[in-house]
């Protein structure tokens, strides 16, 4: 098939539906906006149990983390990300969807190559990249007297 640039346009505007923006922009406001509210609930939650505020943090993004991979792993994660869109990925719900997606892509491969393998295609990366800058930072400091 051999189309003109004129030609590929208007088969591209055809066959392309076009963006409801600000509809997007909206849901992904009220989403995100959400589950920060629900995250600062869980952070209210804690300090009430009488955690101090580093502690809260703590538990918080650890239960959102949780949340989100349950949610992930219950096939509802991905349902609210389609009518969300980014709303859904800011938010640290969103690296555990990413964490835990690739996982159940290939749990039929076994427990170790399959799930295991996948669960740190993405937080491989970032978890050695969040170390290592810890590491340098650290030395840093320690090197300036800081």
């Amino acid at each position: 098939m051999n189309l003109s640039k004129a030609e590929y346009e208007q088969l591209y505007q055809k066959k392309s539906p076009d963006s409801p923006l600000w509809k997007d922009m909206l849901w992904a406001g009220l989403t995100g906006g959400a589950i920060c509210t629900i995250g600062q609930l869980v952070s209210n939650y804690y300090q009430n149990r009488g955690m101090d505020t580093d502690g809260s943090a703590a538990a918080t993004a650890i239960t959102m983390v949780f949340l989100g991979a349950l949610l992930t792993g219950l096939h509802l994660y991905d349902k609210l990300a389609k009518h969300a869109g980014a709303g859904t990925i800011v938010p640290i719900t969103g690296f555990a969807n990413a964490i835990v997606s690739p996982a159940m892509e290939f749990k039929s491969e076994g427990l170790v190559l399959g799930l295991a393998a996948k669960l740190f295609v993405i937080a491989g990366p970032v978890l050695v990249y969040g170390v290592s800058a810890s590491v340098i930072y650290g030395l840093l400091l320690f090197w300036m007297g800081g």
